[in-house]
């Protein structure tokens, strides 16, 4: 019967979302917290709270491309980290952005400049699980680089990107959440 209320929930939810396929469930925790819904799987490196040392102010994000960890600064000396996947050698920068644009399921237009290494790569591509962009895009500046989700989990800590921070569809969602249009971000190399 358990079982049962979990299937309906899980359908319920799947038709209402519009982007969740049913063959992208992660069923292992029925019970303990429902089926993933964002596909991608759970990240190789969890999120936690650490101690944060920095003269940044609360809701800052701060991106260590050498550690591969995302810091959302929070108060008293903390912040939320979480893991990344960052650029490969030769497309790691840093400097200071903010956001300028969120979005939900975003679509893909790859830039001209990855189209002329990968022309294999489709011209465009409509949000949704399959979407390299994943569940969220945190838009930064007016660069062609954004904090996105990922349905690669094994990606995360790793250098495969070209330029943009990736993160699990679970953890992109949680941080979007807790940011706005104009939160600042730091990357750091």
């Amino acid at each position: 019967m358990v079982r049962a209320l979990a299937v309906l929930a899980s359908l319920t939810l799947l038709a209402g979302t519009g982007h969740a396929r049913a063959q992208n469930f992660d069923t292992r925790d029925i019970m303990g917290g429902g089926p993933n819904f964002f596909g991608g799987g759970v990240s190789p490196i969890p999120r936690t709270t650490v101690s944060f040392a920095g003269n940044y102010a609360p809701g800052t994000i701060v991106i260590n491309t050498a550690e591969r960890r995302l810091y959302l600064v929070l108060q008293n000396g903390e912040a939320l980290r979480y893991g990344i996947g960052v650029g490969r050698d030769g497309y790691r920068w840093s400097g200071t952005h903010r956001i300028t644009a969120k979005k939900e399921w975003p679509s893909w237009t790859p830039p001209s400049q990855m189209l002329a290494r990968r022309p294999d790569l489709p011209r465009h591509m409509a949000g949704g699980i399959d979407n390299p962009l994943g569940a969220r895009a945190l838009y930064l500046g007016s660069t062609l680089y954004r904090i996105h989700g990922s349905n690669e989990p094994e990606t995360i800590g790793q250098a495969v990107s070209s330029g943009c921070f990736r993160m699990t569809n679970e953890d992109v969602t949680d941080l979007y959440g807790r940011v706005s249009v104009g939160t600042t971000v730091v990357v750091k190399n």
